[in-house]
């Protein structure tokens, strides 16, 4: 597969001097008996209707860029960078971008017998199959299977997608087990405020977000801020804002011949140390060790 030509922001762009109404297109990554994978660009903006489809099998999309919300049977969620939407097969669901126009996802789709067989070999009950929520949020377990899918999306190489498709199908079946206190739901104008906010971390995550100046931004308390922000989104800020600042390091260290440093810093990181262990423990691995792994998937 060659890089991605279009980025969402160059699809956006070309939306608005077209005119054209909003799309979703799916690029094929690969496929395998039972799965199947695919970057899916949606263009959709506030001034369009939602819309309404139908999980063909198990469906698990990585969120890369943008955010919407989307409401399945398990409930309505935003659906942010990081996080993990989660589908059961046949559910109706709908998503829909309210507060922000477009949004890029890497969905990993799965015939149903496939995935009960991935969770028998691993030793999950069959009980436990059916999603009970329609998120994950971003979590630190889930985090390198993000960054390998985002970077073998881009990459000129081909990624080792059976593995990882296995790989994430059970990791987040154990983390959706784990999660067993439901999230509640949030009110309209928290999910306006909170995706405005997120939208804004995204396009600047080297900037210095603190607690203060994101409540300021979102005309909140700092207290009343951070509630709100956790629960919309499952993790706190400074959480958010590390997990941003750390994917995007990840795909610089893929693509980009940089010093470790220069990245560090270009991301937002004060000093060295301090990303090369926020990022083992993020990636379990060192920057240099990650970079040397995605070049050797690329020989």
């Amino acid at each position: 597969m060659g890089k991605i030509a279009v980025t969402l922001q160059q699809a956006l762009a070309q939306r608005a001097r077209e005119g054209a109404r909003g799309s979703t297109t799916a690029r094929g990554l690969a496929e395998g008996a039972g799965w199947d994978v695919a970057d899916i660009l949606c263009t959709f903006g506030p001034r369009d209707q939602p819309f309404e489809e139908r999980h063909a099998g198990v469906c698990i999309a990585m969120v890369v860029a943008g955010s919407f919300g989307y409401r399945a049977a398990p409930g309505r969620e935003l659906l942010t960078p990081g996080a993990l939407l989660l589908g059961n097969t046949g559910d109706c669901f709908e998503c829909g971008h309210r507060h922000g126009a477009g949004d890029r996802c890497i969905a990993f789709r799965y015939a149903p017998a496939y995935f009960e067989r991935l969770a028998a070999d691993a030793g999950i009950a069959s009980a436990h199959l059916n999603f009970g929520r329609a998120r994950l949020p971003s979590l630190r377990a889930l985090s390198p299977l993000i960054a390998r899918a985002c970077a073998g999306a881009s990459d000129t190489g081909e990624a080792v997608w059976d593995e990882l498709a296995a790989e994430l199908a059970v990791a987040v079946l154990n983390a959706a087990g784990a999660l067993t206190r439901p999230e509640r739901t949030a009110s309209a104008a928290a999910w306006s405020r909170v995706a405005q906010t997120v939208r804004l971390i995204d396009d600047t995550p080297a900037a210095p977000h603190t607690l203060t100046r994101l409540a300021a931004a979102a005309a909140l308390s700092e207290f009343y801020f951070l509630r709100t922000f956790q629960r919309v989104t499952g993790v706190t800020p400074h959480q958010y804002v590390l997990r941003a600042r750390l994917r995007a390091a990840a795909l610089r260290l893929h693509d980009d011949s940089a010093k470790v440093v220069d990245i560090a810093l270009d991301c937002g990181f004060n000093d060295l140390s301090n990303f090369n262990h926020a990022f083992r423990a993020e990636f379990a691995s060192s920057p240099r060790a990650w970079r040397a792994r995605g070049a050797a998937r690329r020989t």
